[in-house]
């Protein structure tokens, strides 16, 4: 299972919310196709097709 694998589920699972890092979440969502900007100390993704903004 590769690192990106392991992150992924570790969110999926939302079990060790408070263990998954900032850097390890966005790299996740990037590498989910989301498009990332940043505003002050807010990453925000976004992709079409989903909805929601993702605001860290």
């Amino acid at each position: 299972m590769t690192q990106k694998e392991k992150i992924l589920q570790k969110i999926l699972s939302g079990m060790s919310d408070a263990h998954i890092g900032c850097d390890e979440l966005c790299s996740a969502l990037r590498g989910l196709g989301f498009s990332e900007r940043v505003r002050g100390s807010h990453f925000i993704f976004v992709k079409d097709g989903v909805d929601e903004i993702i605001n860290i």
